[in-house]
């Protein structure tokens, strides 16, 4: 049955049509119009990604922290807390985002207003970064000597000045790897949000490189995707090896 003769336009079909509106004269190798479409795509996709990785970042390390103090033994040990919270994890970080933003969206609706745009795109990738990074900040904080967190609170440290004071700068370097690694993953699901029109360079890629036989054109995405990923990885790494110069 046709798009046409049931007047219903299918997610996966959404950013395509949306694009053909948007710009109809964008044909296959046409660069006077597909160059300033690439420019808006590489904002929209730097726009997923940083608003995500600001506010998932943020989230994803506060419930990163409560998953490692409430550990047994550790800061504020709560057994319940902690399986409670895990179970959580446990559950949405293994979905992959294309099925998760279907899942999600009744949801992005409810609290957005649509299931279509940039917007609708930033929300659920928000809560999956939230899970994903919850477990890396776990995973780093684990290997932070017990002994200087004992020392702190020997000294009469509060749990919240150890969490700010030792455990963090602890494992910061750790830290900033891993989220380089987060904006990488952030940088994966902005591309499978053009699915939902979310726009970006994976919308890029699919309504003028996919649909229109272009190879350039995806490989035009694909490039700047790896410039990307090389950029911010030079600067964390670049970072980290500052600490450890400092510190050494």
């Amino acid at each position: 049955m046709s798009i046409i003769a049931t007047g219903v336009v299918p997610a996966f079909a959404a950013p395509v049509l949306a694009a053909g509106r948007t710009q109809t004269l964008a044909s296959r190798g046409n660069w006077t119009v597909l160059k300033p479409l690439l420019v808006q795509s590489i904002g929209q996709t730097l726009e997923m990604v940083l608003v995500t990785l600001v506010i998932g970042g943020f989230l994803g390390l506060v419930l990163g922290i409560l998953l490692y103090g409430s550990r047994p033994g550790n800061l504020f040990e709560n057994a319940v807390l902690y399986r409670i919270l895990s179970v959580i994890v446990n559950v949405i970080r293994p979905i992959p985002f294309i099925i998760f933003l279907a899942a999600m969206q009744p949801l992005t609706i409810k609290v957005v207003g649509t299931s279509i745009g940039t917007v609708a795109a930033i929300f659920p990738m928000v809560i999956m970064c939230t899970v994903a990074t919850s477990r890396l900040v776990e995973q780093n904080l684990l290997p932070v000597d017990p002994g200087v967190i004992e020392a702190a609170r020997a000294m009469g440290a509060s749990r919240f000045t150890i969490i700010r004071t030792v455990l963090i700068p602890e494992a910061l370097s750790p830290l900033i790897l891993a989220y380089a690694f987060l904006f990488v993953s952030l940088l994966d699901m902005s591309a499978m949000a053009g699915y939902i029109g979310g726009g970006g360079l994976g919308n890029f890629a699919i309504a003028y490189g996919y649909q229109k036989f272009d190879q350039t054109v995806t490989w035009t995405a694909v490039i700047i995707m790896i410039v990307l990923v090389q950029v911010v990885q030079a600067i964390a790494n670049a970072i980290v090896k500052h600490r450890q110069r400092r510190f050494s």
